[in-house]
């Protein structure tokens, strides 16, 4: 898998780490040199260097440290200047980001990477199949949904991760959110998640925040027969540019989850694939005011139920 003002950890800082992560990775590929005698030259561990070339956002770039690979990697003076500032910008940010505080949980650790990538995006574009996604749950819809299976996280485990799940949809509330497109089989907005309440309340959810212009949700009826996303639920996060430049911090990204695991999956073929998906979903789906008016029927026959 996978240079302006300040950033932050829960802004752009992320694709950055990932930026500095692949250009360190290409210089040091075009070096000769493997993971394991790079970290020996460097006198440090093979494991920092993996660690440095993915992103993590646990390693402090100091200017010293990153001199050192510009030398023995051979950096021309613009890649050595590029990643000299680009390390800088990591270290202007003091607080941790709002997630910190849940992954000491059973948070798995992938999961965490995504809203890291999810906080970065400019363009989030998803189709899901079973269930709303979580950024347009209601926190008693989130509530059912987390629970289940009965027996895979205790009741104070999913208390956190619908804490972190409420916690999450900030996003949408940023003066410059990503712009989200969602699109929601029929069968979403139809499985009586939690009983009649419930999900009357989580379809008025659904219209109250689709009132955002940076909201875009369209259903796909059962009508609408065979279509690209029956394999799986997935989203694809794009990123914003550099500054002064049209070329993306982060290349577009397609995320797909499961119980236990996640793929993400950014070469080009891969997020090919899926932006024909999206293509053929969104060519079959309702639009937004046909969309709401379905939305609406189908929240008046659970109120009514």
């Amino acid at each position: 898998m996978v240079i302006g003002g300040s950033v932050s950890e829960d802004g752009s800082a992320a694709l950055l780490r990932r930026r500095i992560g692949r250009k360190l990775t290409t210089l040091r590929k075009e070096a000769g040199l493997s993971q394991e005698k790079a970290a020996a030259l460097l006198q440090r561990s093979p494991a920092t260097i993996h660690r440095i070339e993915a992103g993590d956002h646990r390693i402090k770039f100091r200017d010293i440290e990153v001199k050192a690979m510009c030398d023995l990697y051979q950096a021309s003076p613009e890649d050595r200047s590029e990643l000299l500032a680009l390390t800088a910008e990591t270290r202007t940010s003091g607080a941790s980001a709002w997630w910190h505080d849940y992954t000491n949980t059973s948070l798995p650790s992938w999961f965490g990477l995504f809203v890291r990538l999810e906080n970065s995006a400019e363009r989030i574009r998803k189709y899901e199949p079973e269930s709303v996604p979580g950024l347009l749950q209601t926190r008693e819809y989130a509530r059912e949904v987390t629970g289940v299976p009965q027996g895979l996280i205790d009741a104070q485990e999913v208390d956190r991760q619908v804490d972190f799940r409420m916690e999450r949809q900030r996003l949408l509330a940023n003066p410059r959110p990503p712009h989200l497109s969602v699109v929601l089989s029929e069968a979403v907005l139809r499985r009586a998640v939690g009983g009649p309440k419930i999900m009357a309340a989580q379809l008025q959810h659904l219209l109250d925040v689709t009132q955002s212009p940076s909201v875009s949700l369209r259903v796909l009826p059962f009508e609408a027969g065979v279509h690209g996303g029956m394999t799986s639920a997935f989203t694809i996060l794009e990123f914003p540019a550099l500054p002064g430049s049209s070329e993306p911090l982060e290349p577009p990204l397609v995320y797909v989850d499961s119980l236990t695991g996640a793929l993400y999956l950014n070469k080009p073929t891969e997020v090919a694939a899926y932006d024909l998906a999206w293509n053929d979903v969104t060519s079959r789906a309702l639009d937004e005011q046909s969309s709401r008016t379905f939305i609406t029927a189908t929240m008046e026959a659970f109120t009514r139920g």
